[in-house]
Parts: C-alpha cells; sequence; structure tokens
C-alpha cells in the first residue's frame, strides 16, 4: 500500500514524510520523489512483545512518498505531480495552517480553504480530461456497440466531475465498479487532509477559520487530522521520561505522528492480525473484511494454498488473562476455517500441508 504525501509547496509535507518515516529525504533533484517505509505504531505490538520476548518485532507498514509540491501555473511541474499521484493508491494532503513570517506562502494571505481546493481541482480537471477523451475516442469509434455501458459510466462521470464531486463521493453499482478496475481515477483514492497547525495553535486549541475549515472538511467527507509538525520534530528528538513530560505539558496523550499512521491506517480500511512467537511478534496489515486464507497468503502463498485451518485468539482476551494457557483453559481459543473473516487483532497460527 502506497500512501502519497501532497500539498503546496512550503506546507510541512517534507516535515511529516520525515517524521512519519523516521528519515531524512534525499536531494533527488527537481521532479523526483522520496519513499521510504513508515512503521504504524500500536500498543497491542508492544504488548506482546513484552509478553513474548521475541528476538525480532515487527510493526505494520506504509510505503510513504514524498511528491513534490504543487506550484499553481506550472504545466510540466503539474505533469510530475499528477504522475506521482496516479501511482499512490491512497493520499495524505498536508496543509498549512501555521503562520511563520520566516516560512513564505503562496497567495496574498494564509487561506486554507482554499489551498485544499487547489489540490482538489487539479485532481478533478486531470480525472475530467480523462473521462472527456475517453467518451470522444468511443464516440469517434466505428465500433460502439457494446460499449454502450461504459459510455453511460463515463457520462455519469462527467457530470459528477462537472459539478467539482469527487468520484469517491459517487455511489457504484457492482457492473459500474468492475467497469471502473480499468481506469485509475485520482479523485477515486482514499484522502486524508492532515492540518498543519502552528505551535501557538496547538498550545491555545483553536487556529483561525477553524470552524470553516472544519466545515469545508465535513461537507466534502473528508476525514482529517490536526498536528503541528514544528512540535512533532520537538518530539520526536526526546527520549523517554523527557519526551513524556513535554508531551504532558502540552496537553497531549499520543504523538501526532501516531494519530496520522492510525488515522491513515483506519481511513484506508485496513486492520492488522498478529503472529507471535520466540522468534517473532508480527502485526500483518489486511484489508478488513478478508478471509483466513487470504490472511494466510500475506504470510506466504504456500501457506494459502495448503490452508487447514486457522488457530485463532482475540487479542483482547490475552491481554486480559495474560497468558495463551489460560486463554485455552476459558474456552476462548478457535479454531477457524479458511472463509472465516479476519477481526481487527485477531492473533492467527495458521496449520497447512503443501
Amino acid at each position: 500500500m502506497q500512501l502519497g504525501i501532497i500539498g503546496l509547496p512550503m506546507a510541512g509535507k517534507t516535515t511529516i514524510f520525515e517524521l512519519m518515516t523516521e528519515s531524512k529525504v534525499k536531494n533527488l533533484g527537481a521532479g523526483k520523489t522520496n519513499t521510504a517505509m513508515a512503521r504504524v505504531p500500536d500498543n497491542r505490538v508492544d504488548w506482546l512483545a513484552a509478553l513474548y520476548k521475541p528476538k525480532k518485532t515487527t510493526y505494520a507498514q506504509l510505503e510513504m512518498v514524498d511528491i513534490p509540491g504543487l506550484s499553481p501555473g506550472g504545466e510540466k511541474a503539474a505533469s510530475v505531480f499528477l504522475d506521482a499521484v496516479r501511482k499512490a493508491d491512497a493520499l495524505l494532503h498536508v496543509v498549512r495552517v501555521f503562520d511563520d513570517p520566516n516560512v513564505p506562502f503562496q497567495g496574498d494571505k494564509l487561506d486554507p480553504v482554499r489551498d485544499i481546493e487547489n489540490i482538489h481541482y487539479e485532481l478533478l480537471l486531470a480525472d475530467l480530461g480523462l473521462v472527456e477523451r475517453r467518451i470522444q475516442r468511443i464516440e469517434d469509434s466505428k465500433k460502439k456497440k457494446g460499449q454502450e455501458k461504459e459510455l453511460a459510466l463515463l457520462h455519469k462521470l462527467q457530470d459528477a466531475l462537472e459539478n467539482e464531486q469527487a468520484l469517491s463521493a459517487v455511489e457504484f453499482d457492482q457492473e459500474e465498479n468492475d467497469l471502473l478496475l480499468s481506469y485509475q481515477f485520482l479523485t477515486s483514492k482514499p484522502l486524508l487532509v492532515c492540518l498543519n497547525i502552528g505551535e501557538n495553535h496547538l498550545a491555545e486549541g483553536a487556529y483561525p477559520a477553524q470552524e470553516e475549515i472544519r466545515l469545508y472538511l465535513e461537507n466534502h467527507q473528508l476525514p482529517y487530522v490536526e498536528v503541528s509538525a514544528s512540535i512533532e520534530r520537538d518530539i520526536a528528538e526526546l527520549d523517554g521520561y523527557e519526551r513524556e513530560e513535554f508531551m504532558q505539558e502540552l496537553g497531549l496523550k499520543e504523538p501526532g505522528m501516531v494519530r496520522v499512521a492510525r488515522t491513515v491506517y483506519q481511513s484506508l480500511n485496513l486492520i492488522s492480525f498478529f503472529t507471535v512467537g520466540e522468534d517473532e511478534v508480527k502485526a500483518w496489515t489486511l484489508n478488513s473484511g478478508s478471509s483466513a486464507r487470504k490472511a494466510a497468503g500475506k504470510i506466504h502463498s504456500d501457506i494459502e494454498r495448503g490452508f487447514i485451518r486457522a488457530e485463532v485468539t482475540a487479542y483482547q482476551a490475552l491481554r486480559e488473562w495474560g497468558s495463551m494457557a489460560a486463554v485455552k483453559e476459558k474456552g476462548l481459543f478457535r479454531l477457524e476455517g479458511k472463509e472465516y473473516v479476519v477481526i481487527d487483532g485477531d492473533i492467527v497460527h495458521f496449520r497447512f500441508n503443501v
């Protein structure tokens, strides 16, 4: 799963990228993207590692891509931006809310709603252009027969886009969804907005145009999270007690990057299941609603192919009773077949034969 970080220049997206991936960006030249893996913090993994004391602990991961900032009016830059967006599975839009006289911004004033719309319109126009070209190609074709359903769908898409509606907000039936698989529409990608607020905003619990921004996001059904990248950088540089004390002073229960990672994970409709043992405690990423057999394939194709059964324990049951032996004694250990739908937090051991 590849998450593209987008936004206007100086919005703080590269800082967010570095914080989430615990890495430093490389200067690859204009128009180039930086890619790194980000772990998804999970207290359940921490607890399981403390219980099993494994040689290795592995968190769920997302591939992050720092996409060059979009500068309005630059055709070449827009092309690079759109190409990178097209490759991503989902998008994290970093929007500047903080005000810093040492960091320039676009336009005559800071305007987060305008900045959100600038990116939104760029994606809408790219999708509309693709739809219009495809409609024209079909209508000019001498072999229109058999393409009536696709043409009807394309006109539906065109109507939505011309009304400034993202395709992710449009309802489709199964047949339409099947037809859409051959396209890569940008506004159909899951999108999370990250509002990069200032240190003073965090302390005050408010920022300029707060209600206007929230209302816009809610009206457009866009999930969002508020963080201060500058504060998050300070948090990342501290360890142990100092970090806890600093966060308490700020009234933070957890680092903002944890909330970003968790919100991204949830907005993508992803869950984690765990495999545990003395060698490794590992969180595996899975689409919500997936079967046990599909989960087995995440580990190895041989396990999926030779699936016999899944031995399942809920994380909460293990947490409550403290050991797998106690869980079994309480009758909370289950044997499930290949069609069992894995639940977030399941601890699974697969039996297979190949």
